[in-house]
């Protein structure tokens, strides 16, 4: 059993917890936040809190690998997010440079494969080159799929999937009654993860308590837990506080249960 110290939120009282190995969320999807928010209150840039918001994808993506999740996704970047500051646009395209340049060992020697959803066509050249080299460096890990949504919108995603449908029916190669949700589940981005494309757990940073357009059809049955900890602060026993809390549902689907 993995066990932790975890402070109730409403006592204040801290107690060590037992994380069930049988529980693990196979599908752990995080929607990043409070980087900028960390780095005001330190009275930095906001960029300093990106950078060590990096960091901190380094220690969750090997903690979340040895606690036993098989998939991690990450909301990297938005397809919303090109509205921000210019000067903090570049320094965002960059970071999956300073990545991928220095994590990838590491990445191999912890068996832990890259993938990246979203439209990746649309990043700046060094971008794209980084994050494919990251895939292919990473390709033959057989471990953990460390999963980047990177320029990824939710809404963009199902119009894309609906499009490529279309597409086939106007061909001739589908018929409309036969478009059902495992075919549409087929023809998202995460439609290649197969039966681990849908989140058990999704988790957001910093407080907020919206999607924010981030997988809006996976995320149908998955348990929300949203945490006060800015992204920067996460760690491995935040992680397991999240997983905890998880372990602490009991999921119906839309039915019943005895439990």
């Amino acid at each position: 059993m993995f066990s932790f110290l975890n402070k109730d939120q409403q006592t204040g009282e801290v107690a060590e917890r037992q994380l069930d190995e049988s529980n693990i969320p196979a599908h752990v999807a995080i929607i990043m936040d409070g980087n900028g928010r960390w780095a005001q209150q330190r009275h930095l840039p906001r960029i300093a809190g990106h950078k060590q918001g990096m960091y901190t994808v380094k220690t969750v993506a090997k903690a979340a690998s040895q606690l036993g999740v098989k998939v991690l996704t990450l909301y990297a970047f938005s397809t919303e997010n090109w509205k921000r500051p210019i000067a903090e646009v570049n320094y965002l395209m960059k970071l999956p440079v300073d990545f991928f340049s220095t994590f990838v060992p590491d990445l191999v020697k912890n068996n832990i494969r890259v993938k990246v959803m979203g439209y990746t066509d649309k990043l700046p050249a060094a971008t794209q080159q980084a994050v494919q080299d990251a895939i292919t460096a990473t390709q033959d890990c057989t471990g953990m799929v460390l999963n980047f949504a990177l320029n990824y919108g939710g809404r963009a995603e199902i119009v894309t999937a609906m499009q490529q449908l279309a597409q086939r029916v106007q061909a001739g190669d589908l018929a409309p009654e036969a478009i059902d949700e495992a075919l549409i589940s087929q023809h998202l981005m995460t439609g290649d993860l197969g039966d681990l494309q849908d989140p058990d757990l999704l988790i957001r940073t910093s407080g907020e308590e919206r999607l924010s357009n981030f997988m809006l059809w996976q995320v149908a049955y998955s348990e929300f837990v949203f945490m006060a900890d800015h992204w920067p602060d996460f760690d491995q026993t935040t992680l397991e506080r999240a997983i905890y809390a998880y372990q602490q549902r009991h999921r119906r689907f839309g039915g019943l249960t005895n439990k």
